[in-house]
Formats: structure tokens, sequence, C-alpha cells
């Protein structure tokens, strides 16, 4: 398998006049994100793409939407949520980590995320607290009132691998559901993301 290019050389891409190669290559595909923490994707779980139609209800409410993963999770379990930095890795001007999201009401954990950011297209003071890791990527962007628009790449049905498992908390090899998506910021394709969800009781 391929290793991502280094932060720095590369930035994600849409414009269809790109060589097939070079957009698969660019853009955030699952395979691409796990990499940049883990050996392979199977360290994570077994991904099959599924159209909208597929998703439980639940999951489909989660995930098929075009706004931040915060805003859907808050809604959906009447919780802020927290972020737990789990790995990072940063250069001159990007910026990747792998994180778990929490509801506050009671600590337990509903999304499993990488995301990879070009820090230049944001302002300093939303670069400064992304960073800082004390707060969800999306609460910052709305915070800043940074113009933004989610695009959904790829759903998926994953049956959850060793990672997944401990960082989740799953006992069994019951599907969960995520996604591949993009954030625009000013019409530039900015952070990739892969956003993985769970319904715990």
């Amino acid at each position: 398998m391929l290793r991502p290019p280094p932060l720095g050389r590369s930035r994600p891409v849409t414009d269809p006049a790109y060589p097939p190669a070079d957009a698969d290559l660019y853009t955030p595909s699952a395979s691409r994100l796990a990499t940049l923490f883990y050996s392979e994707l199977d360290e994570l779980g077994r991904f099959e793409p599924v159209n909208v139609d597929q998703l439980p209800a639940d999951y489909r409410s989660l995930l098929a939407h075009q706004d931040h993963m915060t805003v859907a999770l808050e809604a959906h379990h009447d919780s802020l949520v927290s972020v737990r930095v789990l790995d990072e890795w940063r250069d001159e001007t990007s910026y990747a980590r792998s994180s778990l999201l929490s509801r506050q009401s009671d600590g337990a954990v509903v999304q499993f995320g990488i995301m990879r950011i070009w820090l230049a297209d944001l302002p300093a003071a939303a670069q400064q607290e992304i960073v800082s890791k004390k707060i969800p990527l999306g609460r910052v962007l709305i915070r800043h009132n940074v113009l933004r628009e989610v695009e959904i790449i790829s759903l998926w049905k994953i049956t959850p691998g060793a990672v997944l498992k401990k960082q989740l908390g799953l006992n069994d090899n019951q599907p969960i559901y995520g996604r591949s998506a993009q954030i625009l910021v000013d019409e530039r394709p900015t952070v990739q993301l892969l956003e993985i969800v769970t319904l715990p009781h």
C-alpha cells in the first residue's frame, strides 16, 4: 500500500481535470487517511461502501448530511461533545490527528475520527484553537465564522477491527458506520475527514 505523501506536498483535489490516479491519491479515501497513523486500513476494520438508503435510520441522521459532525452528534445525543486526541502529526503547512469525541453528559465515546487540515486556509486564531486540542474542529470553524461547505465523499459500513473495538469500547463484530468527507473553505478543499460513529446506550 502506498504511504501518503508528506502533508506539505499535497492538497485534496475535486477538479475533474486531474488524472484519475492523482484524484485517487489526494482525495480523502478511508485508506489514505487511515494510513496516516496505522499501517493499513484493516487495523480499523473492513470497510464496505454503502448508499444512503442502506444506512440504519439513526446512522443516516448522523452521517447523511452536509454539516459538521460536531453539530449532528450534539443534536442526536442532546449533549455537547469533547475531543480527545490520540495521535497527531504536523509540518510547516498541515496538521493531522486521530481523535475521539465523547458526550459531556456521561463520557461515552460517540465518534472515532481522523482529520488532515491545511492550516494556512484558516484564520490564525482558528489555527491556534485547533492545535490546542481542546475544542472539536466543527465548533472551532463555527465559532470563527469560517465560510465552509462539507462534501461527503463516501459512506461506509464497517466491521470493526482491533483499533475501533478498543477505542469505541466494542465487544463484537456488529457493523458500525462512517463517512469520508472534506470541508471546503472559501471553495478551497482544506480538511480531509474520516468519521466513524457508534451509538452507545
